[in-house]
């Protein structure tokens, strides 16, 4: 017999301050909170849990590519360029930092967005076929 994987359940993102990221990830993502205490919440948005944790200073989910680029760590997805446009308008319309909407040479356009701990994540216009 072979196990598989079948699914990503969490993903951990360091944050400062765990009340504000919760908030910032209800009002900007549309998530809704699952458990909170003073140094961890769990999250739900885009059909999968952030376990927000409490990290040391500067830490993020990002990292350095081998040009020397700080990069994201994970990618949602949005269905449709219309919709990731609309996604793209409505953060900035809220402040949030992001890039400028991108074509990388693959099917479908991508940003990228930052939240609140300075944490990069990338949206794209393509859904993934489903699991």
């Amino acid at each position: 017999m072979q196990t598989t994987v079948v699914r990503v359940g969490t993903i951990y993102i360091p944050v400062q301050n765990v009340q504000g990221a919760v908030h910032w990830y209800e009002n900007h993502l549309g998530a809704s909170t699952n458990y909170q205490d003073h140094d961890k919440a769990i999250i739900d948005v885009a059909n999968l849990s952030l376990f927000l944790v409490k990290a040391e200073e500067k830490q993020s989910a990002n990292f350095v590519d081998c040009y020397g680029r700080e990069r994201f760590s994970l990618t949602f997805e949005v269905d449709g360029e219309e919709a990731l446009r609309s996604l793209h308008s409505e953060l900035r319309d809220k402040g949030v930092q992001t890039s400028e909407v991108e074509d990388r040479g693959h099917p479908g356009v991508n940003f990228v967005f930052q939240d609140a701990d300075g944490n990069l994540f990338d949206v794209w216009s393509e859904l993934s076929p489903a699991y």
